[in-house]
């Protein structure tokens, strides 16, 4: 089986090509922002980056004709399960007027469904931020009129837990799993029997990231709304592009912080030491929605490739469970695979329907 992952990002894309679980190429594809500008709405790019994808094919001697199916990363939709939808007129529409939210990644349903149209194959998205699990009890957030919502890095979670039950010889089905994503947002889950059944919102709440402000003492918050200072898009910028380690260190990069430290910045070792502090916190809490019931702990996404970030957050969680550090993103070979179990008959894939909740 031969699959083309695309997975579209605000100034690039993304695809490979897999030959089963063998990755042939993967290929970056740049987009100056002065082209991006000219497209009133995200969902209006889709066919100068298809044209960019098909150029890129010509370049690596790769023909449409041969790929089996095509599979990009999932748009923001209504909150639906975790698993492989299939992308229809209906979805491909949902995620061009994007009635949820515009982002770069609903671009990759639509790019999948119109390459597949070319070729009459199937086009599939896999596990989108949107993936809501979330047990009744985890909704709950103390006032009815904010309800907790299920927004994370589900595609590169679920794929990495996938990974780590196949190792220790179990199913994702059979495990009880921490999986904290560190990246420029901060996802802490914990998955029970292949569900991720609780979830920080990285853009809400949860531990500080490298550029997000995550859970914030409410009292003070809401003052500093009221305060006259702000805009509420000046406000929402600060909590969601300059708030975390930049809005302590005037950086978004954690190496500089690193390097900062060893220098002898002890701001930087407060700060970076606080990250993982407040990281550890929370798989200590999600430890609490499993029972203690926790057959690993694992660490992911690209902050997890910092030996000391890491080795931090080890040292305070080990005791809940054995830890497993899987740096990086693999959100290419998610996609693949997600592609790859529908067409060898492993799952059914799913539709999104108009009723979903």
């Amino acid at each position: 089986m031969k699959v083309l992952a695309i997975n579209p990002g605000s100034t690039s894309t993304k695809i490979a090509s897999y030959e089963n679980e063998i990755s042939i190429w993967n290929q970056g594809i740049d987009h100056p922002s002065s082209e991006i500008r000219a497209f009133a709405r995200v969902g209006d790019q889709y066919q100068y980056r298809i044209e960019l994808v098909l150029k890129t094919l010509e370049e690596k001697g790769t023909s449409l004709e041969e790929f089996d199916a095509i599979v990009g990363r999932g748009g923001m939709l209504k909150p639906l399960i975790g698993g492989t939808y299939l992308v229809n007129d209906y979805l491909a529409n949902i995620l061009k007027d994007a009635p949820e939210a515009e982002h770069a990644s609903n671009l990759g349903g639509i790019m999948a469904y119109y390459l597949g149209q070319q070729i009459h194959v199937p086009a599939y998205i896999v596990d989108p931020v949107s993936v809501d699990e979330m047990d009744p009890l985890a909704r709950l957030s103390g006032l009815p009129e904010l309800p907790r919502l299920s927004q994370s890095h589900a595609l590169n979670m679920k794929a990495v837990a996938r990974k780590v039950a196949h190792q220790i010889g179990k199913s994702y089905q059979d495990v009880n799993l921490i999986v904290a994503h560190l990246g420029g947002g901060i996802s802490v889950s914990p998955h029970r029997k292949g569900k991720m059944i609780d979830v920080n919102n990285a853009n809400n709440e949860g531990p500080y990231s490298v550029e997000r402000c995550g859970t914030l003492p409410v009292s003070q918050l809401v003052k500093l709304c009221y305060s006259g200072k702000y805009s509420e898009k000046e406000l929402l910028n600060k909590i969601l592009k300059e708030g975390g380690m930049f809005s302590y260190l005037g950086t978004k990069d954690a190496r500089e912080a690193e390097e900062r430290m060893l220098n002898g910045d002890l701001t930087a070792k407060l700060v970076l030491e606080g990250l993982c502090y407040q990281v550890a916190k929370e798989i200590g809490a999600m430890a609490t929605v499993l029972a203690g019931e926790v057959d690993r702990i694992i660490i992911t996404g690209g902050l997890a490739n910092s030996e000391f970030l890491t080795r931090e957050i080890i040292r305070r969680v080990s005791f809940i469970a054995q830890v497993i550090v899987s740096p990086g993103e693999e959100e290419m070979i998610a996609l693949a695979l997600g592609a790859l179990r529908v067409l060898r008959g492993e799952e059914e894939a799913l539709i999104y329907e108009a009723n979903m909740n």
